[in-house]
């Protein structure tokens, strides 16, 4: 009976410790994108998030890795610790056969991503030129980038479906160049795209770079 409390105390605690970070990093999320990065204090997402300024740093390190930690909640969209590649939405471009529709798949995915993420992106791309504690967070996020468009591309490439002559090397710099925020930034909080065309730009764009289409089948027969 000793043992099942014990084990009962433990499984609560663990669980009041992630509803204790969820809840920073909500709080940090909401100032950062109200107020900006340096204005933002950890007393203040502190108070805003009812813990203390101690614990905070005893969970995060520093206010740079906070924002981290609220770029990988708002790009998973939970705070399930589950790698994005193991994820269910993954899983279903894997099993997907046509490359055609596994581009359209992460397409929706990218977009729906990129829509929750652009405020902390922003900040922290932008935010970097002032503050130098961004600065490494900034290169984190785009080497994670880079390594998850290698095994995309990796993927989209096994299929045999992609252009005669593409490489991994442009398959993941095209899928990487596609995944800026620049380009949601531009054509959806600038000119205003509505997401679903902007979703349609993304597979096109993406599927002509990469893909066997009708028109590189011309461009080949004509040689």
């Amino acid at each position: 009976m000793s043992e099942v409390k014990r084990s009962y105390d433990a499984s609560g605690r663990r669980e009041q410790a992630r509803a204790r970070r969820l809840a920073v990093v909500i709080a940090a999320r909401d100032l950062f994108e109200h107020d900006g990065f340096r204005p933002t204090t950890i007393a203040a997402i502190a108070a805003h998030a009812g813990v203390s300024a101690e614990s905070i740093y005893k969970g995060f390190g520093t206010k740079a890795a906070l924002a981290k930690a609220v770029f990988d909640f708002v790009i998973a969209g939970d705070d399930e610790r589950v790698a994005g590649a193991d994820r269910g939405a993954a899983q279903a471009i894997r099993d997907e056969r046509d490359v055609g529709r596994k581009v359209a798949m992460f397409a929706d995915g990218l977009a729906a991503r990129q829509a929750r993420s652009a405020p902390v992106q922003i900040l922290i791309r932008d935010g970097r030129h002032v503050d130098d504690a961004l600065t490494p967070i900034w290169t984190t996020l785009n080497d994670e980038a880079l390594l998850g468009m290698t095994m995309l591309g990796r993927h989209l490439l096994d299929t045999g479906q992609l252009r005669p002559g593409i490489d991994i090397d442009e398959v993941r710099d095209v899928l990487w160049t596609y995944l800026a925020i620049d380009n949601y930034e531009r054509l959806v909080l600038q000119r205003g795209w509505p997401l679903d065309r902007y979703t349609h730009w993304l597979s096109r764009a993406i599927t002509n770079a990469i893909c066997e289409t009708s028109e590189s089948h011309a461009a080949r027969d004509a040689h």
